[in-house]
């Protein structure tokens, strides 16, 4: 299964768009999002995609609407992988352990490595570019897509 992952989108609508029209012609039905989605009404702009999404909260989601609707950081599974989510990825954070995969956000930067046996993947950032991953939970590889 693949899996769409993005994030920093910022109130950027038409970026966030353009990603979810490629996910729903590619046939994803899963969306992680890494938090910083700026208001409830782009959050609501995927969701009427109709796909599974799973979000976190950012530090720039400070308005009360969007702030009551999501936590810090969620842990999940799909497609077999053990998956952990959150915006700022500390090294000393210790709840990622044991995961398969975690998806994290904040640097506006894409870049996968490896940290106690777990990749790690952040996406980029949607607010200004159009950077975003695909993760396929079969493989565990990541592709980063810059357009």
């Amino acid at each position: 299964m693949k899996i769409l992952v993005i994030g920093d989108s910022h109130g950027n609508v038409a970026n966030l768009k353009h990603v979810m029209g490629f996910a729903k012609k590619m046939g994803i039905t899963q969306v992680v999002h890494t938090g910083d989605w700026d208001n409830l009404k782009i959050l609501n702009s995927v969701l009427e995609y109709d796909l599974a999404l799973y979000s976190c909260l950012g530090n720039a989601d400070i308005a009360p609407e969007i702030k009551n609707e999501l936590k810090d950081f969620l842990e999940f599974e799909i497609g077999g992988r053990k998956i952990y989510l959150v915006h700022r990825f500390l090294k000393k954070d210790t709840k990622f352990l044991g995961k398969d995969v975690v998806f994290t956000g904040h640097y506006h930067s894409q870049k996968v490595w490896e940290q106690d046996g777990v990749k790690i993947v952040r996406p980029g950032a949607l607010e200004k570019n159009i950077n975003f991953a695909i993760y396929d939970t079969k493989t565990n590889d990541v592709e980063l897509i810059n357009l």
